[in-house]
């Protein structure tokens, strides 16, 4: 019998003074059983970072072919593309092809040496990537409970978060913008 995933429920006051975008989100989170915390949350991060009117959560994990979050338009097609991760140059090729915008989001130990090895071939393609540094990704998993309040508020190149078991600063570096 396969696992299930594990569910996370987010309410998240958002407050984005980059696009001047406020909203409360209400996330259901499903965590693949071979996700971290770190991915997972990342994830959440993502989402806030490009909330939106029809974004969602996928597959992710669990389906190849699917992004982890994207927003489709009401003639299906695909607006938004984003991965989490460090995924292969031929897939984010593949996203180009398929999505108006594709944006990256790395957050590993190896996110540098990944960068570094693919930034020529990387390019050439229409995506936005961005790196997370891995100690901040860590406090961030460090909140997580099954239940979450968060408050997000971003500006600038960084997201403040603040939830009941702390707070916590997520920064990121634009390695390629769009």
């Amino acid at each position: 019998m396969a696992v299930k995933p594990t569910i996370y429920k987010a309410r998240i006051s958002l407050s984005d003074l980059n696009r001047d975008y406020y909203d409360t989100l209400n996330l259901t989170i499903a965590q693949h059983p071979s996700e971290t915390l770190e991915r997972m949350m990342v994830r959440v991060l993502a989402y806030c970072l490009n909330a939106r009117e029809h974004l969602v959560f996928t597959k992710g994990i669990s389906a190849a072919e699917e992004p982890d979050l994207w927003a489709r338009t009401l003639d299906d097609q695909i607006a938004l593309w984003v991965d989490v991760g460090e995924p292969a140059m031929d897939r984010v090729k593949k996203a180009t092809h398929q999505a108006r915008e594709v944006r990256v989001y790395s957050f590993n130990t190896k996110s540098d040496v990944w960068w570094e090895q693919g930034r020529n071939k990387f390019s050439a393609l229409k995506a936005s990537v961005f790196r997370f540094e891995w100690a901040e990704i860590e406090a961030l998993a460090a909140l997580v409970e099954r239940t979450m309040d968060l408050s997000v508020t971003i500006t600038g190149d960084s997201a403040y978060v603040a939830a009941a078991g702390g707070e916590c600063e997520v920064s990121w570096t634009v390695l390629q913008q769009v």
